[in-house]
């Protein structure tokens, strides 16, 4: 297989792996569903009918979060709006390379925390709005900030909120049925099944569903997030043309062991670093469970783009 290197490369790449993922994680739930659907005894058309009720359970969710995610989200952080001339140079940033991106200006706010990071939010790029801390402002040059500024833009282009918020919609509707049907075991709960022999055959597959599809959905959510940060680098190095300034950003974030206190785990696939520092690891079985590509993986990536947008 070729060598990766260019920017443009590393978009198309990441972007047919982010669509292959999320086309088999679809397949993954509607089948997981229809698993339960039959264990729980509904027969058939009654499985039918649960994927459908789960559909469009997971469609209200996803409106809600359309709507208020990204105030939930900044409210949440603490985050407060800056006007532009409370920071002329981060607003010049800022709307320099939303015109590179052909994207309309955010709302800016800042984090009052001296860890280092920034996130993005909003359902779409006319509702977007991005985030820093003082600390990334405080230790963070010019050029290194602009290369922050350009991922995070690269998420609000991209739609990468939008679509992980779908992604955690469809994990919290398979989380939510399997614990609906190990609960139902529990209490000795079911329908009449159409024969004995198919009924224990989807009661067993159902429970071994219920116990290990959550794991399973958790999985592809955390691989979607490393997917789409390795997106936002190669995409924000399209704005910049210039690499080494993300590197350095990275190379600074992640050596600050300072964890972000407004952070939890329900927010940190926001941030360009993993806010809850120290709870990255390294190793293939547990680099699963990690919101983040390791850093060495994205510095590696830029490096290979160096010279070559």
């Amino acid at each position: 297989m070729a060598t990766v290197n260019t920017a443009w490369d590393q978009v198309s790449n990441n972007t047919f792996k982010t669509w292959m993922i999320m086309f088999f994680f679809s397949v993954f739930t509607v089948g997981v569903v229809y698993v339960l659907g039959r264990g729980f005894g509904f027969g058939e058309t009654g499985g039918l009918g649960l994927v459908g009720m789960a559909l469009i359970l997971a469609g209200i969710m996803n409106l809600v979060s359309f709507f208020w995610s990204d105030k939930i989200v900044l409210g949440i952080s603490g985050a407060k709006p800056v006007l532009e001339k409370d920071n002329k140079e981060l607003y010049r940033i800022v709307e320099n390379l939303c015109i590179a991106a052909g994207l309309p200006t955010p709302k800016i706010y800042i984090m009052e925390d001296t860890a280092t990071n920034a996130f993005a939010t909003g359902r779409d790029p006319k509702h977007a709005a991005i985030c820093f801390t003082t600390g990334i402002l405080d230790k963070l040059n010019k050029t290194e900030l602009e290369g922050v500024t350009a991922h995070e833009l690269s998420h609000v282009g991209n739609r990468d909120t939008l679509l992980m918020s779908v992604v955690s919609i469809l994990v919290g509707t398979v989380a939510l049925l399997s614990d609906w049907f190990l609960r139902s075991m529990w209490f000795g709960g079911s329908r009449d099944r159409e024969d004995s022999k198919s009924g224990t055959i989807f009661m067993v597959l159902a429970l071994v569903a219920a116990i290990l599809a959550p794991i399973i959905a958790t999985l592809i959510q955390l691989a979607v997030s490393r997917r789409r940060e390795l997106l936002a680098d190669a995409s924000g190095v399209l704005l910049t043309r210039y690499p080494q300034g993300l590197e350095n950003a990275l190379l600074k974030i992640s050596a600050d062991k300072e964890p972000l206190e407004a952070a939890n785990r329900g927010t940190a696939h926001l941030y360009i670093v993993n806010p809850l520092k120290g709870k990255d690891a390294a190793g293939f079985l547990v680099g699963l469970f990690n919101t983040h590509p390791p850093i060495e993986v994205r510095i590696k990536a830029l490096k290979e783009m160096e010279g070559k947008v």
